[in-house]
This record gives structure tokens, sequence and C-alpha cells, in this order.
């Protein structure tokens, strides 16, 4: 097993308590502990990550990147690669709380707008008594459902909705429905493919919302910020669907200009204060310069103050000649 020190420890605690991060956040954690700035130090950064996967095998843990779908960012988070029984211990959801998520997410993936997202009464109304058909197969679900599926009422249901959201599991999109949150987007990953989640065109991740081939019938779907960077490789006035060869229509950010070379990073002064340490030890040089430089100037002040009038012009006047008798 690769021994890690302190620097790996604090990256790794900052995903696992503060949850999934934004690349942004992370980031400003990781030039906090390292001091290089990972977009110019990508090699660095690379290598740090694949070390710190190197020790989250033994336990079977992974640290990766994932994009939300609803806003194109990317962010990291750390997960568990094994969905077994002994792995179902640690979450503090109940039996009815995990099979109304499921309801949530079947409805999500099988939503035909491919809008990623469900009204909150559609949430509120999934059955409790499909996911047990689903999982034991059981003709008479409605008879052998557990008593704590058949007291699990609206208000409750209600209420595990909110909390689901606040652990981003789910979330509230702009339009104001329920949609897959960024924990989803990451734990999810091997049961969209299990379930045969069509996925993008272009970077072959489940399609949850997604923009869907114009031409009727074409299964072909790209994601909204996929289909952005596609465009903006264009030179012509459009691209065509690699399924059916029909044009696809410009999206409405068309103008928009993506910069894939992009290298804007944080200066000496956004590194120091990220940098706990380094931020408290700029301060302290400031203050003390400070003091200094206003102690030089009142030093000054007093050699260069000028005396009064009568005591310059006295030695010039000299003393008054005595008078004759």
């Amino acid at each position: 097993m690769t021994s890690l020190t302190w620097r790996y420890h604090t990256l790794i605690q900052a995903l696992l308590s503060r949850g999934p991060l934004k690349e942004e956040e992370f980031h400003e954690v990781f030039i906090g502990v390292s001091g290089k700035n990972p977009v110019r130090h990508q090699k660095v950064f690379n290598e740090a990550l694949l070390r710190i996967n190197n020790a989250l095998a033994y336990v079977q843990f992974e640290l990766r990147a994932c994009r939300n779908q609803y806003d194109g960012k990317v962010y990291y988070g750390v997960v568990n690669n094994v969905a077994d029984e002994q792995s179902k211990l640690g979450t503090k959801y109940s039996a009815p709380q995990i099979a109304f998520y499921k309801g949530v997410i079947d409805a999500i993936i099988n939503d035909v707008g491919l809008e990623g997202a469900i009204s909150n009464i559609d949430a509120l109304n999934v059955r409790l008594e499909n996911q047990i058909v689903l999982g034991q197969a059981s003709q008479d679900s409605t008879a052998k459902l557990p008593t704590a599926f058949k007291l699990f009422n609206m208000s409750q249901k209600e209420k595990t909705l909110q909390e689901l959201i606040k652990d981003r599991w789910l979330c509230q999109t702009s339009s104001d429905k329920i949609g897959l949150g960024i924990r989803s987007f990451f734990d999810l990953r091997g049961w969209f493919r299990t379930n045969e989640v069509p996925s993008c065109d272009v970077c072959n991740e489940a399609g949850v919302k997604a923009s869907v081939c114009p031409k009727e019938g074409c299964p072909v779907r790209i994601h909204d910020y996929c289909l952005k960077e596609k465009f903006s490789k264009r030179t012509g006035t459009g691209a065509s669907c690699s399924g059916c060869g029909t044009e696809w229509p410009l999206p409405e950010y068309e103008s928009e200009e993506i910069d894939e070379n992009n290298t804007t990073s944080p200066d000496e002064s956004q590194i120091a204060s990220a940098n706990p340490v380094l931020r408290d030890l700029r301060n302290a040089k400031t203050e003390k310069f400070d003091s200094s430089q206003d102690a030089s100037q009142r030093k000054r002040r007093r050699i260069c103050k000028p005396e009064p009038a009568e005591m310059v012009e006295a030695p010039r006047r000299g003393r008054p000649r005595a008078r004759k008798a």
C-alpha cells in the first residue's frame, strides 16, 4: 500500500468532509498544500491524483472528476467502486427512503424530453411498490409490502426529497424541477452503463440531460456543453449528426467562444490567500513594513522641522552697536 504524506491526506479529507468540490475549489486546496498551481503544473497535479488513487485502491475507493450535466462544471470527489450489501450499511437513509430515491432516479432517466428532470408532483407520486417488484420480482407486491413502506406517506416523501436535495443526491434545477445531484452523477456511473442509459455521442458519458438529434427516430444525443464544444470547432455554419448525417441546428450560445488553451490561473497573491501560512506571513511582513515606514517618516519630519523665524534671523542681525555718549 502506498504511504501518503499529510499533503495528500488533506486533499482526501477535504473531499470526504465537504463532499464533491468544484474544480476551482479543489484547485485552491491543492495550491494551499503544495504551493503549485495545478493549471501551470499539470504534470505534478496528475501525479498527485495517481498516487492518491493507488492508495485508495486498497480500500476500493477512487478519486475522480465528473461533470454536472446541468451546468457543465467539473467536480472532484471520492467514490466507492463496490456496490455490495456491506457498503449499504454506511447510509443514513432507511429502506423506504432508498426505494423512493431509486423511483425518482428511474423517473428522471426515463424522461422523454431528455431534460434530466421531473416535476415536484411527479417525484412525490413515485410508487415504492414498483421498486419492490423490481427487486424481488414479486407479483403480489401490495400484499407483501413491508409495513415501513406502507407507512411511508406523502409528508415523509416531501421530507426525504428535501434531505436528498440537501445531501446533493438530487437537485432543484433552474426550472424548479427535480434533477440528479452531483453525488448521483459520481456514484451512478456504473449503474448508468448497467442499465444501458444512452450515452453522449461526444464524451461517451450517460446522456441524462442532453439534446437529441433533430431527425425523428435517431437515437444520437449530445450534452449541451459537448454540443457547444463541438460547434466551436466548426468553421462552417453547423455540424451534422454522426448517426444519420442530419444537420444539427446551431445552439443559442453559438456566438460564445471557448478558449481551450486558457491557462488563466491565480497569481502569487491568490496563492498566498489560499494558503493560510503564506497569508499570515504576507500580512505580518506588510504590517512590519508599514510600521517601519511610518517610523522613518516621523523621524524625517523631526529632522527637517523648520525653526521659528526669529531664531533663524537672530544671527544675521548680530549684536546691537553701543550708543555713543
